[in-house]
């Protein structure tokens, strides 16, 4: 017999059935697919596998399936797949930066699942050597675990002038032995590294950017203060060594992303257009892809539909920049090695007032697009496979048979309701 499980706690639209004899869990209501919105769908699944995706109405769906129909009612509930966020410091009261052990680390990896972020990046921000290896080692533990989907390291190659939240302090040149070391010490987790294109090292041969594509990880280009010389000089760099790649057609992962697109960088002013205007250009040639924080804090929301228009969904991906408070009140908080404080749910530096870092959940700038006239169908995609393709994993990011079961079940207004990472439901409290 199948589950025919209720995504809504609050109201009773579906058989709410628990026989623990099978494996094999069905849903219905509006199934968002990465092309479409199916109103009137199912998504089922047998242990962490998805096993089919389709209208209710569909006569091919498995005999197994077919049976049950009957039992699935009509729901307008909101069927998403697993969101992806590729930039992360924390949540919940924990921070990537400064957690010491993996239980710490958890925390923020709970907090960000139980709201539907199911494959998570833990960002690093700038810091001494030592503690990056030691944060990188401890992060590499979880993802050896597959707890995490990987490591961001912001810094601690960036821009003095645009470092944001970044500890100044700890910011320096480019440097491929670094950045050798640590991807050694990251086993392979390393998913990308914010680099500041300007910098001597920073792209071309022997270069950081070399020593990152080689160790499987990408440049991530940002908190730059770069003139656009310097910024359209790393992508034909990029587009000389890569040539060959870029035409593979099964080669489906960008060459590089821009952090967290006009946060951390120059304004764009028409005499002095700075880095922006030649990002968004590599986005729209598909040199890159741009993150956004569509928090309703980092960016005019209009602004993030704007870009969206111009570049299309399949070059922007959005993330949180999320530090440990979200999830959590204002109060005083900890950015590596900065003091922050959040107050009406923005954290800024204590010393300078520097916004440092999101409070939101990945869903909740799923819903802040939507608001600003983002279809839900692209708000989801840039949410979720995008993110999948920046981390080359093709197993998770859609609804699709045969990709792991993290699905997630929202209320009409985009609030969650379920979670389920392949096919367990997601508890916080674990």
């Amino acid at each position: 017999m199948t589950q025919n499980l209720a995504c809504s706690r609050k109201r009773e639209t579906m058989t709410d059935q628990t026989d623990q004899s099978t494996s094999l869990v069905a849903l219905r209501g509006r199934v968002v697919t990465p092309d479409t919105v199916i109103d009137d769908g199912v998504v089922a699944w047998d242990r962490d596998t998805i096993i089919w995706v389709g209208d209710a109405a569909a006569q091919e769906a498995p005999s197994s399936i077919r049976e049950q129909l009957n039992d699935l009612k009509p729901s307008d509930d909101i069927i998403i797949p697993g969101l992806v966020d590729v930039h992360c410091h924390g949540g919940g009261g924990e921070s990537f930066p400064n957690a010491q052990t993996p239980g710490q680390a958890m925390t923020a990896v709970t907090e960000h699942r139980a709201h539907g972020t199911t494959s998570l990046v833990a960002s690093l921000v700038t810091a001494d050597a030592q503690t990056l290896k030691e944060r990188a080692a401890m992060l590499a533990t979880l993802a050896d675990r597959g707890e995490l989907a990987g490591i961001h390291f912001e810094g601690p190659f960036v821009s003095h002038e645009r470092c944001g939240a970044q500890d100044p302090q700890f910011i320096c040149d480019p440097d491929p032995v670094l950045t050798a070391e640590l991807l050694d010490v990251a086993g392979g987790h390393a998913v990308t590294m914010t680099v500041a294109p300007e910098k001597p090292h920073a792209s071309g041969e022997g270069s950081v950017a070399e020593v990152l594509r080689e160790g499987g990880a990408l440049p991530s280009w940002g908190h730059t203060d770069a003139e656009p010389d310097d910024v359209r000089a790393v992508f034909e760099d990029a587009r000389g060594r890569y040539a060959d790649q870029l035409k593979d057609p099964d080669h489906t992962r960008p060459l590089a992303t821009v952090t967290h697109l006009f946060n951390g960088m120059k304004p764009m002013h028409h005499r002095d257009p700075g880095s922006i205007a030649e990002f968004l250009a590599a986005g729209a040639r598909g040199d890159a892809v741009v993150e956004m924080i569509c928090d309703g804090v980092h960016v005019n929301p209009t602004l993030v539909r704007c870009v969206y228009e111009v570049l299309g969904r399949s070059r922007c991906v959005f993330i949180t920049d999320a530090m440990a408070a979200a999830g959590m009140a204002d109060g005083s908080y900890q950015l590596g090695p900065q003091a922050v404080t959040v107050t009406d749910g923005i954290a800024r530096l204590t010393d300078g007032g520097a916004i440092a870092g999101g409070t939101a959940h990945l869903l909740d700038c799923v819903r802040v697009a939507v608001g600003a006239g983002i279809p839900l169908v692209d708000a989801v995609f840039m949410a979720s496979a995008q993110g999948a393709r920046i981390l080359g994993d093709e197993t998770v990011g859609a609804l699709e048979v045969g990709k792991r079961a993290d699905v997630v079940c929202l209320d009409s207004e985009l609030h969650p309701l379920r979670v389920w990472r392949a096919g367990v439901v997601c508890d916080r409290n674990k």
